[in-house]
């Protein structure tokens, strides 16, 4: 199979770990690195790569649009408006892994082929990427009235991009909480850990379901399922213990380690969203020929 052409907006953490995971894809080719601070670290190992580096941002695009055919937005949310009319305007998808939530969201062990005639998809947020598959395993098997996470990662993961956007993470991962995992209420907090050495991302679910729906086996069950289909690619993604149960309140606390690709192994929260991206472009990849981009 010809490989699909991408780029990828955005030199920080997320874009440069993101840019050494599309190296090791059989589907992907990673032609273009578009920034806008040519001396970064990810700029300089995009030049290594031998990649086309533009620092001007996704205008690089405009002169040479046939160089990809989606595009990875690992900036910021506010970013991600402008970089959003810009992808539109040259007729290429763009996936979001900002919190802008202007696109539907995607996780991929819950809904990975849904939308992919979209022009336009987010991916939430490293949180919900964590935490949402869990909502909805207890969902698929029980009502959950009311859903709220708290993600803790390492301060020094989270780059300026991550602390610029905290509001964000918090409003776009609670509405993915609702819309992908099906609570019907959902809450979501972030804690940026400054601890030394730096602790891995762990996340905590808390699930409150309808009292004539708990079946706690069903429950762990589904938990289990789901958690074996996040590890089919984020391999260090585990439950740090079996589901607790409180009358029909359930509690589910997760490690997420990274792979060590570009970032350091306690950068999971970085880790699982780049892996989490790549997941969701092999698969536009593979449905290439199906209907085209939808445009609004």
């Amino acid at each position: 199979m010809e490989k699909v052409k991408v780029g990828i907006i955005g030199s920080g953490n997320i874009g440069s770990d993101l840019m050494v995971k599309l190296t090791k894809s059989d589907v992907l080719e990673l032609t273009a690195m578009m920034g806008i601070d040519a001396s970064s670290r990810g700029m300089q190992h995009a030049r290594h790569l031998g990649l086309q580096v533009f620092d001007n941002g996704v205008e690089g695009l405009l002169d040479q649009p046939d160089l990809v055919d989606i595009i990875f937005d690992a900036t910021s949310a506010g970013a991600h408006i402008h970089n959003a009319k810009v992808a539109k305007q040259l007729g290429k998808r763009i996936l979001d892994l900002t919190p802008a939530a202007i696109g539907p969201f995607i996780v991929p062990p819950v809904n990975l082929g849904e939308h992919l005639d979209a022009d336009n998809v987010n991916l939430i947020t490293c949180g919900g990427q964590a935490t949402i598959p869990i909502i909805h395993a207890v969902n698929q098997v029980a009502e959950v009235e009311y859903g709220e996470i708290v993600a803790t990662i390492a301060s020094k993961s989270a780059g300026p991009g991550t602390r610029a956007n905290i509001d964000e993470f918090t409003e776009t991962t609670a509405k993915g909480i609702e819309l992908v995992g099906g609570a019907k209420k959902g809450k979501a907090i972030i804690i940026l850990n400054p601890a030394e050495p730096p602790i891995m991302m762990r996340d905590t679910v808390h699930a409150i379901v309808a009292e004539d729906k708990m079946d706690e086996e069903k429950i762990v069950n589904s938990i289990n399922e789901m958690v074996e289909k996040v590890q089919a690619y984020v391999p260090g993604y585990t439950l740090r213990t079996e589901p607790i149960f409180d009358g029909n309140k359930v509690t589910v606390f997760l490690e997420i380690e990274g792979a060590g690709h570009y970032l350091p192994k306690y950068a999971g929260n970085l880790d699982i969203m780049t892996s989490a991206a790549v997941k969701v472009a092999e698969e536009f990849a593979k449905n290439r020929e199906k209907p085209a981009v939808k445009q609004a």
